[in-house]
């Protein structure tokens, strides 16, 4: 079962490093992929209007507090967020830049091009939905094994000390993530709730379907 899974797959253009500054076309490729599902899946949580993802409620509760947007705020975090990769000793790579700069640059542009639906149902399936993208995201640029972004390296590093399904890692990030945004004054929704218990089952899947279809 893809809930039970505790390893990164390795697939055929996987990189052998993530510390690799030559990496094939194809990894390059598969990574850019993979970026661009994730912050569109953000995106589209955000413009669904039935709450962010637990680190953009986050990035919005301290924007409130410092007078700066949310994506700024969030690049921010973002590179705060690999400091804490000193004490796990993970190692940054392409993919940790590429990640910082396409995931926010899909979010402004998920955000412009997309509107809200009009029925609350509707929101709540754009929110599953988004939510399910960011899995998959995650399931390509992980693989392609150019290093984590910050929170997934932060994710995989506490998987790895711990020992626990990354299932129950990502959730466990996520729902202290989404705690301390909302005390800040994020705004808290019901896809809020739908991202932070299943982000880890997502990845968890996107990783399945990718080692598995996409060798």
């Amino acid at each position: 079962m893809f809930l039970t899974i505790k390893k990164i797959p390795k697939n055929c253009w996987s990189s052998k490093k993530p510390l690799n500054l030559k990496p094939k076309s194809l990894t390059i490729f598969y990574l850019t992929l993979g970026l661009l599902i994730f912050g569109l899946g953000e995106g589209l949580l955000i413009v669904s209007y039935s709450g962010a993802s637990p680190w953009s409620v986050l990035a919005q509760g301290i924007s409130l507090n410092i007078n700066l947007s949310i994506g700024v705020v969030t690049f921010i975090v973002s590179v705060c967020t690999l400091s804490l990769w000193i004490f796990l000793k993970q190692k940054p790579g392409i993919g940790t830049v590429f990640n910082i700069i396409i995931i926010a640059a899909m979010i402004d542009l998920t955000i412009f091009y997309f509107v809200t639906p009009v029925t609350y149902f509707g929101k709540l399936l754009m929110a599953i939905f988004a939510v399910l993208l960011v899995g998959l995201g995650s399931g390509f640029y992980l693989i392609a094994n150019l290093g984590p972004g910050p929170r997934d390296g932060l994710m995989t590093g506490i998987q790895r000390i711990t020992n626990f399904p990354i299932a129950t890692v990502r959730a466990g990030i996520e729902i202290t993530v989404v705690s301390i945004g909302w005390y800040l004054g994020g705004t808290v929704g019901a896809g809020t709730l739908l991202f932070a218990f299943g982000i880890g089952p997502a990845v968890a899947l996107g990783l399945y379907l990718v080692g598995k279809f996409f060798d």
